[in-house]
């Protein structure tokens, strides 16, 4: 498979076998995600990953679809230990932490496994379940699994609309 054959394979999926996932395939997801580049190599990424079914439920609680991911594999809380800046003025911690998280997609697509970026759920609930420190961000819950729906060609806009060479042109 080929980076863009994976690209094009992964998506959000919204629904998950009730099936562990083995670890060979978990240590897979995480080597991508370390290989990932960081700002300033400082690799401030950090990853909680529950697969225990009672704490994946009560993650999944914090969630605004509970139903659906506490029936993924695993819920991987992405965190970042950085409060750096860059000169560009953005942050380092979500940055790194997105570029990582893609890696674990792109890796697990090719796996066979789906994922799903969670945004939408409550920090300080699931800081409390997994024991973060308070000085720790979580920038995005993740869920990873055997899916149990199939990819639906998402709208994507035309090449024109978001290239452009040289100068802004749009």
């Amino acid at each position: 498979m080929t980076v863009l054959e994976a690209i094009g394979r992964r998506y959000s999926c919204r629904a998950y076998q009730d099936k562990p996932i083995e670890q060979d395939k978990l240590d897979s997801v995480f080597e991508a995600a370390r290989l990932a580049p960081s700002a300033k190599n400082t690799q401030d990424w950090r990853f909680v990953v529950v697969t225990d079914k009672e704490t994946k439920r009560r993650v999944a609680e914090t969630t605004n679809r509970p139903e659906v991911f506490e029936k993924a594999g695993a819920i991987i809380a992405a965190c970042s230990n950085s409060d750096e800046v860059m000169r560009c003025g953005q942050a380092i911690g979500p940055i790194d932490v997105a570029i990582a998280l893609e890696h674990i997609a792109l890796q697990a697509a090719e796996l066979g496994l789906a994922t799903c970026w969670i945004g939408s759920f409550f920090t300080d609930k699931a800081r409390e379940i997994l024991d973060i420190p308070a000085d720790v961000a979580i920038i995005e819950l993740m869920a990873i699994g055997y899916p149990a729906d199939s990819k639906k060609e998402p709208k994507r806009e035309p090449m024109e609309k978001i290239v452009c060479y040289e100068k802004w042109k749009f």
